[in-house]
């Protein structure tokens, strides 16, 4: 097994800062490793963005691990390395599938936010949009992300059926979004959860919220999603949604839960475990230990 890092700006033969104790741990676990430059990527450069990726005699399974990719940089990068005989953990589809919210909505549906979502950016079809939600309040995202820690500006709508102002809102996210926009707005119903505390910087509200890494359907790891508040002892039992991860068609994602104030949980979003950072809580030598014993 291969895991494919993101090398430094400055110098393709280091690994980027952020995931320098993630290669350690890699190495330290068994796993190859290599590089590669997520800017020549971007830069539709494949050839020269994998230079630093050594070709396999024969074809083996790999994971990147690095910054957020669209479908179609993923494309590219999957395809570059099966060139190379390297084939990532997961295919463009099965990318695709937690990384848009869409895609993966139908199975989780009943344990998650309602949502409706657009990719027509007009205020007709942003109208429409708001309308569905009969006055309730609502998270404004695109498919992949939001912009919640601009929280009041561009992230909550407190009354959908205020139609001018949820436009305002909307708009505001489309413009701090700018080309990094992920294919359209999402609109979900803003759910009353667990408070922890206020954001220290940006102070939007945190929530009682866990990330869940899944490998081949089985959990691999659970961690406080955020590194402010006081979590106390509760956690969510993992039995109805390591059921529900049986559905989902990757072989490696995450699964991001929240604890309501009635204190039920619900799924907030899935997504590629590739690109799924770690919160700082996480032990990072345990996180590539699970991994060498489920994988290699």
């Amino acid at each position: 097994m291969r895991i494919i890092y993101c090398d430094s700006v400055f110098d393709r033969k280091r690994v980027d800062p952020d995931y320098a104790s993630e290669k350690s741990s890699a190495t330290k676990n068994g796993f190859e490793t290599s590089l590669m430059s997520f800017e020549l990527l971007e830069e539709g450069q494949v050839e020269d963005c994998l230079k630093m990726v050594e070709e396999s005699h024969k074809l083996i399974p790999a994971i990147y691990r690095g910054w957020m990719l669209t479908p179609s940089l993923y494309t590219s990068l999957y395809e570059g390395l099966l060139k190379k005989n390297i084939q990532l953990i997961n295919s463009p589809t099965q990318y695709q599938h937690t990384h848009y919210l869409p895609d993966s909505y139908h199975l989780v549906e009943h344990h998650t936010p309602k949502s409706f979502w657009t990719e027509h950016l007009s205020n007709e079809s942003l109208t429409s949009l708001l309308n569905r939600f009969g006055g309730d309040p609502v998270i404004v995202k695109d498919f992949v992300k939001s912009e919640k820690h601009h929280w009041t500006e561009a992230c909550y709508i407190p009354n959908s059926s205020e139609v001018e102002e949820g436009l305002k809102i909307i708009k505001r996210f489309i413009e701090l979004r700018g080309d990094y926009l992920n294919q359209g707005i999402v609109l979900r119903k803003f759910v009353e959860l667990q408070h922890l505390t206020n954001h220290s910087e940006s102070g939007m509200p945190l929530t009682k919220e866990f990330r869940m890494f899944f490998l081949e359907k089985k959990l691999h790891s659970i961690y406080q999603y955020w590194d402010e508040g006081e979590y106390g002892d509760s956690s969510p039992e993992t039995e109805v949604f390591e059921k529900i991860a049986q559905s989902i068609q990757s072989n490696f994602f995450t699964m991001d839960v929240a604890q309501k104030v009635d204190g039920t949980w619900i799924i907030m979003e899935l997504g590629d475990a590739q690109v799924s950072g770690l919160p700082e809580n996480a032990n990072i030598e345990v996180f590539y230990q699970k991994l060498s014993q489920m994988i290699i």
